[in-house]
């Protein structure tokens, strides 16, 4: 799981935001059974229920989609509410995004971006003022919320079979969440980050005469030939403040991921496979033949609880590299010298399958978008999320990957980044992080810190298995 700089807020803010989030709720005028806006093809704004029947009308299906309606205009001065974490630099990416559909439909796509987006969100809806769509980072919060019933059921509002076309299948699966009164689905999946990528200097790698590994056999045996050369192999950190521990819980997922089945995986993250099972303590143990040898880590094992995870890659950039591996998401380049330039100085490789039988899994992260009024222009602006073209300018700036398959390749302007988007359209298994769908009381609280505890020492592998797993008892 990444945690993102200034989203954990301190209690009496969450409380004080409370309390103003409750007067809004009780006294605003922009509640779920808002009037609808001011365009006569727009319906009346109901109050999401995913009881009701939301199936397309007959008079859609024989025009058009809704997208293709508001293509012809059928929507112009229409407003869409939206709600979600996307600030600053973010803010001005997605809204660049979404300009020209909005030049195009005349929808005025509204967005409100918040911090506190996590500590916000429940409060709306709770209180009738839910945006028309929120984008949830955390889909473990929206699956919550999903089962409020306060969730737009998606299956008959999107065609399902373009869905299909249009996405990976696992992507599809990571939608369907429990509602009110059975499966629904909650959301629509528009940009992810991609967290099974091992990252390296790429000119001294070449210049060393290594080449990437493809299994895990030779990921070990590099790793070997590594230290007898003179270098540990990896540089690992999981320092991150209060949500310490975080990146070893990405490491735990993607070999969870290639060590037992997709399914495992599903009950794992939703407490049915205990952490005290075979399946995860074997994937810890595959981590710690690397995390726990001493020639393999650079500053050695007790280094990694002390060093903060944007740190940790630098000694790949010293001159020659005192370290050569890094296992985290994308977004870690942000952290990469500023005069380091991908496909040149650094590159990554896939985190190679260690059992065949479970194929080539991706873990990623991302955005899921729900829906809480259903209004014609809502649908179009929803379906237009389904699209590639709605994250086009995102991808070309860079440090996004598009879901969806009709994103083409060139799109993207590095090798690096084509190679990452092409390795999630076709993962065989797609897999969101682990730690992020847990309750937070296990997937951060006793999950960070009792891998924490086990790679510090002051737990043994059992005992930390225990202590992780005492937090769905909580």
């Amino acid at each position: 799981m990444r945690r993102t700089p200034g989203r954990k807020l301190p209690l009496a803010m969450v409380l004080c935001l409370s309390f103003t989030m409750m007067l809004s709720g009780c006294g605003g005028n922009n509640s779920n059974n808002a009037a609808p806006t001011n365009s006569p093809a727009a319906t009346e704004a109901p109050a999401a229920d995913n009881n009701k029947d939301t199936t397309n009308n007959a008079d859609s299906a024989a025009t058009g989609s809704p997208l293709e309606l508001a293509m012809k205009g059928e929507y112009k001065g229409t407003k869409v509410t939206m709600f979600g974490p996307f600030v600053d630099a973010d803010q001005v990416k997605f809204e660049s995004s979404i300009k020209e559909f909005e030049e195009k439909t005349g929808i005025d796509i509204q967005y409100e971006g918040s911090k506190e987006f996590e500590a916000t969100i429940n409060i709306r809806v709770d209180g009738g003022n839910a945006p028309d769509i929120a984008d949830f980072p955390q889909p473990g919060l929206l699956a919550s919320i999903a089962k409020t019933g306060k969730v737009v059921d998606l299956t008959g509002v999107l065609d399902q079979e373009k869905l299909k076309g249009n996405y990976n299948q696992s992507w599809l699966d990571m939608s369907t969440m429990d509602g009110k009164d059975g499966k629904i689905m909650a959301g629509i999946w528009n940009r992810s980050n991609v967290k099974s990528l091992v990252w390296y200097p790429k000119k001294q790698f070449d210049d060393a005469g290594y080449t990437v590994p493809q299994t895990w056999d030779e990921l070990l045996a590099l790793t070997e030939q590594i230290a007898k050369d003179g270098d540990p192999a990896w540089a690992i950190g999981i320092e991150s403040g209060a949500a310490t521990g975080w990146p070893a819980t990405d490491w735990v997922e993607n070999i969870m991921l290639r060590t037992t089945s997709p399914e495992n995986y599903d009950k794992w993250v939703s407490g049915e496979l205990p952490f005290t099972s075979p399946e995860v303590k074997n994937a810890i143990e595959v981590m710690s033949k690397i995390w726990l040898n001493e020639d393999y880590v650079y500053g050695g094992t007790k280094s990694i609880v002390t060093t903060a995870f944007g740190d940790a890659p630098k000694p790949m950039f010293d001159n020659p590299p005192k370290a050569w591996f890094n296992l985290i998401g994308n977004f870690i380049t942000s952290f990469f010298p500023e005069t380091a330039k991908v496909d040149v100085d650094y590159d990554w490789f896939y985190l190679p399958p260690i059992d065949e039988q479970y194929g080539k899994p991706v873990l990623v992260a991302g955005d899921i978008y729900a829906m809480f009024n259903d209004r014609p222009e809502v649908r179009a602006v929803m379906e237009f999320f389904t699209t590639g073209e709605s994250i086009k300018s995102w991808v070309q700036s860079g440090g996004v990957v598009a879901p969806m398959n009709d994103a083409p390749l060139d799109w993207y302007q590095s090798e690096s980044d084509r190679r990452m988007a092409q390795l999630v359209q076709e993962a065989s298994t797609l897999r969101f992080d682990g730690s992020d769908l847990m309750p937070g009381k296990v997937g951060a609280g006793t999950f960070w810190k009792g891998m924490t505890d086990y790679v510090s020492g002051t737990a043994t592998l059992d005992q930390a298995l225990e202590q992780i797993q005492s937090g769905w008892n909580n």
